[in-house]
């Protein structure tokens, strides 16, 4: 059964947590595209928190994809952290190192993120 996306924004300062939880699909472009697209024009640093997404496709990958895309041309930093150990192996293999860390919690992505 697939769960829609629900996403909390935390934002401070030029900082900003995206909190996805549910599954990341195709369905869920508003979740992951829109509510980027609403930060706040300050936001030189964003953490994506994977810690409630239990499943992730590749619709969803895409999603993030074009995020961490439109974050680098910014520049925007961005962090994610609480993902699987299979989705970080996804992520690794996917080359999205290039555009992101990733980090077990959100104090290391905190750290990470400067």
């Amino acid at each position: 059964m697939v769960t829609a996306t629900k996403t909390k924004v935390d934002q401070s300062g030029d900082l900003a947590v995206m909190r996805f939880e549910g599954d990341i699909t195709s369905t869920s472009e508003e979740a992951v595209l829109g509510y980027y697209k609403k930060l706040s024009g300050d936001t030189k640093k964003i953490l994506l928190d994977f810690s409630k997404v239990p499943y992730l496709n590749s619709s969803g990958i895409a999603l993030v994809i074009q995020l961490l895309m439109a974050a680098s041309k910014v520049p925007q930093k961005v962090v994610c952290f609480g993902l699987s150990a299979h989705f970080v192996k996804v992520f690794t293999m996917l080359g999205l190192a290039k555009y992101t860390t990733l980090e077990p919690d959100e104090a290391a992505a905190r750290t990470a993120v400067g």
